[in-house]
């Protein structure tokens, strides 16, 4: 149970970090208010075509089932649909919002390390290398999350237990793959592979669920998800300081030949990088 509450305490952190830090708060909302324009029309595709996919598919074997039978399967499955829907939204959400601004939350995440003393970890590779590393581990967790997906999904018809446990298990794993995602551009930084984030992270999952699970559940409210993600980011940074913690003489630091991040707001008193 402290593990949960520590989980939590590093959201807190991370939102209390870039309020106090304004420019960087703006920069980092870049990003996900363009992912939101993008996701709010699919949902709203999604609300209007459900009824229809779902009468389309179930058409060969339910036409002939008796009323009401038949309409409230019907409205069982297109909420079942709508909400795997959202499911899918919640964690890939992140997962796109991060592709789009790699470059933005990836200099945010040094200015959270920097802001914290020592010397700023950075992986060394080109843009277009990240970029292609984040895309194909963003594919990766994804896959695994559509299926945990579809599992659960298919548990939700089981009586009583469909509408209680599975909904929460739902959500335990949408908040541990959600944390995956916000402390990859952390971790990716460190030279973490997705293999060994995954283990990482489950070795402290309680953790990772205190930290993940109440932001899923904020997730939801899509606006919201804009306002926390520069927070989440920031959050997820300082959680890695101590759970991934890299010697100095092994990280590679501001000098390391790389790409160069987006020109980030001027630097306040809060910048405290070392000569």
């Amino acid at each position: 149970m402290r593990d949960l509450a520590v989980g939590f305490g590093y959201l807190m952190k991370g939102q209390r970090w870039v309020l106090g830090h304004g420019r960087w708060f703006g920069f980092g909302l870049l990003p996900g208010l363009l992912t939101l324009v993008l996701y709010v029309g699919a949902l709203i595709g999604l609300g209007y075509g459900a009824d229809d996919l779902v009468e389309w598919s179930t058409s060969s074997f339910a036409d002939d089932w008796p009323s009401p039978w038949l309409g409230i399967f019907h409205g069982v499955l297109t909420a079942l649909t709508f909400t795997f829907g959202l499911f899918v939204a919640v964690v890939t959400f992140t997962a796109v919002t991060l592709l789009i601004g790699q470059p933005f939350y990836e200099s945010l995440s040094e200015q959270v390390d920097r802001s914290e003393g020592g010397r700023v970890p950075r992986s060394g590779l080109p843009l277009w290398r990240e970029l292609w590393i984040s895309a194909r581990d963003s594919l990766r967790v994804v896959a695994r999350v559509v299926l945990y997906g579809a599992l659960l999904f298919l548990l939700g018809f089981v009586p009583v237990v469909g509408q209680t446990v599975i909904p929460v298990v739902g959500f335990c794993v949408s908040g541990f793959f959600l944390a995956e995602e916000l402390t990859a551009v952390a971790l990716q930084r460190r030279g973490v592979e997705l293999k060994e984030r995954l283990v990482l992270l489950k070795g402290r999952r309680t953790l990772v669920l205190g930290f993940g699970v109440p932001l899923t559940l904020a997730f939801i409210v899509p606006f919201v998800a804009v306002l926390l993600m520069p927070g989440a980011v920031a959050g997820a940074t300082l959680m890695v300081r101590d759970i991934a913690p890299v010697p100095e003489e092994a990280l590679p630091g501001d000098g390391t030949p790389g790409h160069e991040p987006p020109t980030p707001p001027a630097p306040g008193p809060y910048d405290t990088r070392k000569s």
